[in-house]
């Protein structure tokens, strides 16, 4: 532990310094920073350990009500706290222990004051009752909300997506990646005739007396806010089961009446995904909430135990082979990438948006790797190599802390190849593989840094990993391979825009190169047109003619 935290220190000092040299201008707000300060003394003061989500979705008017209760642990003394709960929803009342606290609102924070000291390391509880209209998503999942839409038979058809926009788009709860609920209830409220589908495990159904039908969801594990999801509609349900590493895995379907058999035949799938990620990756993190596919009107997202599917139960996605090699046509795009984000992103969930490369970067890589464990190693790197056409290269990857700002979307592609670039390096399979698998290990079920994942990759490949992601996370070039001919030799370095850059590289022959930013002699050579560099590398390279 100490050599990792030596490593993590060291690590966070050079990130630090090229992150704030690189960063686009940008302005934020105080809103900005009310939602995405993690470090708020008026955040941190409070542990979350459970919430009971309770809502009433009346479909008609698009409106919601209902409440949701707090129970937290104090982490020092305090007397007030910041939650969140976008503006446009009002507040009915705050209730604590028969009170009514008061609250007061700054944009989309609420500050509420205790009439009473809490004291550190006190377990209490408050309750918030809300109503409004919340934000309807135009195009979900990309600018995020509620989604209120109808089936072909005119049903009312409901789904969420609020990763970004944030939770609090909807219900009220500590809107930060850093604090996760241990656990949670969710319960659902909607007209007879429709099923509400959400986290976990459904525990009860209840007729009521006013034409409502209420479903209680109780998620047994940590859980982030934006994973937290809500789906109505007329669905049928599929059952089925997987016998995996942790043993017996319940699988549900919940889909439209109408395309049943069509769920059924591509949800064939999803065991395929389970066997190649917890191959790769370690068990299915989420054993005792079970694995579900939630059809919804938009294209997907990873909410919790609960995937939304809107992929049209086609191969690809919508169809379409995002790498151009064919390979991604051979399974569906939303099963494995929603899916890959159970392990990634939901079991481990960074502390900040603007390290959400450690769910998108690690996502995109793992369909590579799911591609690689059905169809072959050079199936797998070709997959991941197709992608580079989409990279950008428009900003950093890693966006600006503390303002709930995430970077460039570079983070899947780029970072994909980072990842495989990475995998190059260690030139041991089975080592990167029980990598893949540590990670899941030790920051399983918590919150983390980019920092941490760049130290724990660091010290367990025993190799200086920080420069390529110095280089390939803070800045948008990527490395540049220089070579010459000059004097009857070839040299060669690195262009790079981080000072006295080193990566080893290896050539298409099979020898390891070790270019430094100064021009060095490479003895293996005569001409540097004899020169060609292992495709699995993701570098520019530039050859003197």
């Amino acid at each position: 532990m100490k050599a990792l935290r030596a490593v993590f220190t060291f690590i966070t000092m050079l990130l630090a310094v090229a992150t704030n040299a690189q960063k686009l201008v940008s302005s934020f707000s105080k809103a900005d920073s009310l939602r995405g300060d993690i470090h708020s003394p008026l955040r941190t003061c409070y542990d979350i350990n459970f919430y009971h989500l309770n809502v009433a979705f009346d479909l008609a008017q698009k409106n919601i009500s209902g409440s949701n209760l707090f129970k937290f642990t104090a982490t020092r003394d305090f007397k007030r706290l910041q939650f969140d709960l976008f503006a446009n929803l009002n507040i009915q009342k705050v209730e604590y222990h028969g009170l009514q606290l008061p609250v007061e609102r700054l944009y989309d924070a609420v500050f509420l004051t205790f009439d009473r000291e809490i004291k550190a390391g006190a377990q209490d509880s408050f309750r918030v009752y809300y109503s409004g209209k919340p934000h309807e998503a135009k195009n979900a999942p990309w600018d995020g909300g509620m989604v209120f839409s109808k089936t072909a038979d005119n049903s009312y058809w409901l789904a969420t997506a609020c990763q970004g926009l944030g939770a609090s788009a909807w219900w009220p709860n500590k809107d930060q990646q850093a604090d996760e609920a241990d656990s949670a209830l969710i319960s659902i409220n909607v007209q007879k005739g429709l099923t509400a589908v959400s986290n976990g495990r459904l525990v009860a159904k209840k007729e009521l007396n006013n034409g409502y039908t209420r479903f209680d969801w109780k998620v047994e594990n940590p859980i982030n806010n934006y994973a937290i999801s809500a789906n109505i509609a007329p669905y049928t349900q599929i059952s089925d089961s997987y016998n995996g590493l942790n043993g017996k895995l319940a699988l549900n379907y919940y889909v439209l009446p109408q395309d049943v058999e069509k769920a059924k035949n591509q949800f064939k799938q999803v065991k395929q995904m389970l066997e190649a990620f917890e191959y790769w990756f370690g068990p299915y993190p989420f054993y005792k909430d079970g694995y579900k596919i939630v059809q919804t009107p938009f294209l997907g997202m990873e909410h919790q135990s609960a995937v939304a599917y809107g992929n049209e139960f086609k191969n690809g996605y919508l169809g379409r082979d995002l790498s151009g090699t064919g390979w991604g046509l051979k399974w569906d795009f939303i099963i494995v990438h929603e899916s890959a984000h159970e392990w990634f992103g939901n079991n481990i969930t960074a502390k900040d948006i603007a390290d959400m490369w450690l769910h998108e970067s690690f996502t995109t890589y793992a369909e590579s790797l799911f591609t690689e464990y059905w169809y072959g190693e050079e199936a797998g790197a070709a997959y991941v190599i197709g992608q580079r056409n989409l990279v950008q290269n428009d900003k950093p990857i890693i966006g600006t802390y503390g303002v709930n700002s995430p970077g460039s979307g570079d983070m899947y592609f780029k970072g994909a190849n980072l990842l495989h670039t990475i995998r190059q390096l260690v030139n041991n399979d089975e080592k990167w593989r029980n990598i893949l698998r540590g990670l899941n290990t030790t920051f399983g079920k918590k919150t983390c840094t980019g920092t941490e994942i760049i130290a724990y990759l660091t010290k367990e490949t025993g190799l200086n990993l920080v420069p390529a992601f110095e280089q390939y996370l803070n800045y948008t070039n990527i490395p540049t391979l220089e070579t010459k001919n000059e004097g009857g030799k070839v040299w060669c370095r690195w262009l790079s825009d981080v000072s006295n850059f080193e990566m080893p590289i290896k050539t298409s022959d099979g020898k390891w190169l070790f270019p430094k930013t100064t021009w060095t002699v490479l003895a293996d050579y005569n001409n540097a047109s004899q020169l060609k560099i292992e495709p699995n590398f993701y570098i520019n390279f530039k050859r003197d003619p």
